[in-house]
């Protein structure tokens, strides 16, 4: 006998979830889908930081999202503020002015308002005190745009939206695999035929979110789209999200959107396992690569590693690393910057050597000792005087060498020196389906398909060759947030 619900929900982690707790706030009898077992549930997110970029004015703002802040710790934070228009104007540039502007002013308009629904639902929120802040001159300084994150992370993001969901009486589906979009023949949304260890099962429902992520765990799309050598890209999150939303929605005459041969990618721990490891969830990363350098096995310098704030070109820098001899690269520092490095630098699992030379390092990271020296000797005998100072784009830079870097140069020159060796980390990929501002989405004779509703990785448009830090939560609760609360207004009006 089939199983009756206003909204079903396909997937379960950030974005899905908020669909979820949206849909049944507006009444709807909610079914959450979720493709993994329930001890490797939660998407990607549970692999995240944690970390939310919003509009906000200033310290009055944050302090409506976090309890207890006393006078004394807000009197030395320097937050700054950031304003919509600053929002926007940050994921245009990185994007190279390809986001699609309804969808990105949909975004940054309602960013903090959806903060402020998550803290009512319950998500508790922390200054991001560890990756994104430095002190200077007796002032904590947040830098990039980023205050705030997930208390706990990405883990505890996703262990407080599934306490939530339960505590609100919205059934899960565990191991359940949305196989079929089913539709009435009028076009409209009638159910969705799902996969279980029970065999197949028909769900009726008049409306459905696909929040269930992009195409990144799924090696043959990968090679596909994003090109030749990206099968060989290691996992950085959930091996669940393999692009079956967006093929069962292509399957029903969707609209494809967005950039189809990008995705986010980072520098990630050479030695990490192919896919997320539910222990160290994001601290493979290797995100201070900015007060150092960046070489690969030849020892040459490929990329500017001070461009910009870590968090505008760190989810470009790994397809760069993937070009590069056997996927690998290694970051460089000497003594003057380790007492900056985020403290992914400092586990266990970690793949790393330390020496007393430049030589000895090559050596031990199997990096061309004659390579690996000359780029060095040329990057010190570059670098322009000037004052270093991590919570500024300082323009301390270099000369004469290419690529250069732009910001925080300074000479590698007091040992021990440590070098980390890296790869190429897939997050996710920016191409999927397209949808309007209702996060409805929209088939190919650009009419919105009646019922179906998407939010989160799976929908293309708003992120091309990069994105800002922070963004892809912010987008998927904006957008979750939204396809739920528009899908059960739709649903309960069918009834």
């Amino acid at each position: 006998m089939n199983e009756i619900y206003d909204v079903v929900v396909v997937g379960a982690g950030n974005s899905a979830l908020c669909a979820a707790l949206a849909a049944k706030e507006a009444g709807a009898k909610t079914l959450v889908l979720e493709k993994a077992p329930e001890h490797l549930s939660g998407g990607n997110s549970y692999f995240t930081g944690g970390l939310f970029r919003f509009a906000y004015t200033g310290i009055e703002d944050i302090d409506k999202l976090i309890d207890g802040l006393s006078e004394t710790e807000k009197s030395k934070l320097d937050v700054g503020s950031y304003s919509e228009s600053e929002f926007y104007s940050d994921v245009m540039r990185v994007t190279e002015g390809l986001s699609d502007s309804d969808l990105l002013q949909t975004l940054t308009s309602n960013s903090f308002n959806t903060m402020e629904w998550m803290k009512k639902q319950g998500v508790p929120w922390i200054l991001a005190y560890g990756r994104q802040s430095y002190e200077h001159e007796g002032i904590r300084r947040f830098v990039g745009g980023l205050i705030v994150e997930a208390v706990g992370g990405g883990k505890g993001l996703s262990d407080s939206l599934f306490e939530i969901v339960k505590k609100s009486e919205i059934d899960i589906k565990y191991q359940s695999s949305a196989t079929e979009i089913l539709q009435s023949d009028n076009g409209e949304i009638s159910g969705i035929r799902i996969k279980s260890p029970q065999g197949y099962q028909n769900i009726s429902c008049h409306s459905v979110v696909l929040a269930c992520g992009g195409f990144e765990a799924n090696p043959e799309m990968r090679t596909r789209y994003l090109g030749p050598g990206w099968e060989l890209a290691k996992v950085r999150g959930t091996q669940f999200n393999t692009g079956d939303g967006i093929n069962m929605a292509l399957d029903i005459g969707a609209q494809s959107a967005g950039h189809w041969s990008g995705c986010h990618s980072v520098a990630w721990d050479l030695n990490s396992p192919s896919y997320g490891d539910r222990n160290i969830a994001d601290l493979f990363q290797k995100h201070s690569y900015i007060f150092g350098v960046i070489v690969n096995v030849n020892g040459d310098r490929f990329v500017d590693e001070g461009a910009d704030f870590r968090n505008y070109t760190y989810a470009k820098y790994g397809r760069e690393i993937l070009n590069q001899p056997q996927r690998a690269a290694f970051q460089i520092f000497d003594q003057k910057t380790t007492h900056l490095l985020r403290d992914e630098y400092f586990i266990n699992q970690v793949t790393k050597f330390e020496a007393d030379s430049i030589n000895e390092l090559a050596l031990g990271l199997d990096i061309d000792p004659e390579g690996l020296k000359t780029t060095i000797n040329e990057f010190n005998n570059s670098v322009q005087d000037g004052e270093f100072n991590p919570t500024i784009l300082d323009q301390k830079h270099t000369e004469g060498i290419t690529p250069p870097k732009s910001n925080w140069a300074q000479k590698i020159d007091q040992p021990p020196y440590t070098g980390y060796a890296v790869t190429c980390g897939i997050t996710f990929t920016f191409g999927g389906l397209k949808i309007n501002s209702d996060s409805q989405v929209i088939d190919n004779a650009d009419l919105p398909i009646v019922g179906l509703y998407a939010s989160g990785e799976i929908v293309g448009g708003i992120f091309y060759n990069n994105y800002p830090g922070g963004s892809g939560l912010m987008n998927g609760a904006v957008f979750g947030k939204i396809s739920g609360d528009n899908a059960a207004k739709f649903a309960l009006n069918k009834k």
